[in-house]
């Protein structure tokens, strides 16, 4: 793709998801789709009950063209959407339920892991029927001249934890206003820049999804960045985790997500150790889990807290594009 196709497809997603995003801003209250901030988290965050949730449709709204277009032409980026919108599907259902009774429930979590879980694995068997493999053996990274390679059933377990692992890591992620919004531009330009460098990519269009969710990430900040007008949800969230662990295991880099990724990692990191040692020791070792209320807590502005993350969500996409290439 030229750097003018690729400047298009991301205007286009801007332009797509600032429409949506007005349009929900007036849409979302009228059906009393309001968040309630949840009993456990830092008081600041109290003020945030009332805003509008749900705002991730805003994004998937770009998504929508190629979901229409890749029809009988791209099987690979049919699959890839319709990940993304069966993973929106079950966060909608989820953000619907929990906005009800003014209490900030919806879905039990072992129900959102086997929901997503069913859903990666529909994904995989699909997709395994049309990516590239050689004798039974599906790419999971490679990095110059080192290919790593495996056998059908380890990718398709690995793939299933690679998928529900990241849409719940985004989920986890999705704390602060503009966290996860802005921390996943990175991950998803360096999956998009590895993607089109595979020659067997050549002829295939989905990589256009990952710069229309770029487009449509950015203009969403534009409702969602400190103080937020409007929350992305599980909606969001989960579309967008769907759509980066999709996008790297399309791509045959799906260990690649443990790097590219980190920010998300470190967040879901933070939430098993912190809930295993005081599980062990009746005492934290956080002041609050995920890792970003930690540092609220510590006296570092919400807003401070988010540049700071999207920072290191570049440095660890810069690394791990530099390693692959």
């Amino acid at each position: 793709m030229s750097w003018t196709s690729i400047l298009l497809a991301v205007l286009f997603g801007f332009a797509i998801t600032l429409a949506a995003g007005a349009l929900l801003l007036r849409l979302l209250p009228r059906f009393q789709l309001r968040q309630t901030a949840y009993e456990d988290a830092p008081q600041t965050h109290q003020s945030k009950t009332g805003t509008p949730t749900m705002g991730g449709l805003a994004i998937l709204a770009a998504l929508i063209p190629p979901l229409v277009l890749f029809y009988a032409s791209d099987r690979l980026g049919e699959a890839l959407v319709l990940l993304v919108f069966a993973c929106a599907a079950i966060g909608s259902v989820d953000d619907f339920l929990g906005t009800r009774g003014g209490r900030a429930r919806g879905l039990r979590a072992r129900t959102k892991y086997l929901a997503t879980a069913l859903v990666a694995v529909v994904f995989l068997r699909f997709v395994a029927t049309a990516l590239p493999h050689s004798a039974g053996f599906f790419p999971i990274f490679s990095a110059g001249t080192l290919t790593i390679d495996a056998p059908f059933w380890l990718w398709l377990t690995l793939g299933t934890i690679a998928i529900t692992g990241t849409v719940h890591a985004v989920n986890l992620t999705d704390g602060l206003d503009g966290l996860a919004a802005g921390t996943i531009i990175a991950p998803l330009a360096a999956t998009f820049a590895i993607a089109v460098s595979y020659h067997e990519f050549a002829r295939t269009s989905w990589p256009v999804v990952l710069l229309l969710a770029i487009g449509g990430c950015l203009a969403f900040l534009v409702y969602n960045y400190h103080p937020a007008k409007m929350f992305m949800g599980d909606t969001g969230s989960l579309a967008l985790g769907a759509l980066l662990s999709g996008a790297a295991i399309l791509s045959g880099e799906m260990l690649l997500l443990i790097l590219i990724g980190g920010v998300f990692v470190a967040e879901a990191l933070s939430v098993i150790v912190q809930v295993a040692y005081f599980k062990l020791t009746r005492r934290r070792i956080l002041r609050m889990s995920p890792l970003h209320h930690h540092f609220e807590l510590g006296g570092m502005k919400e807003p401070a807290v988010t540049l700071r993350f999207w920072t290191a969500s570049i440095l660890c996409s810069v690394v791990g594009w530099a390693v692959v290439r």
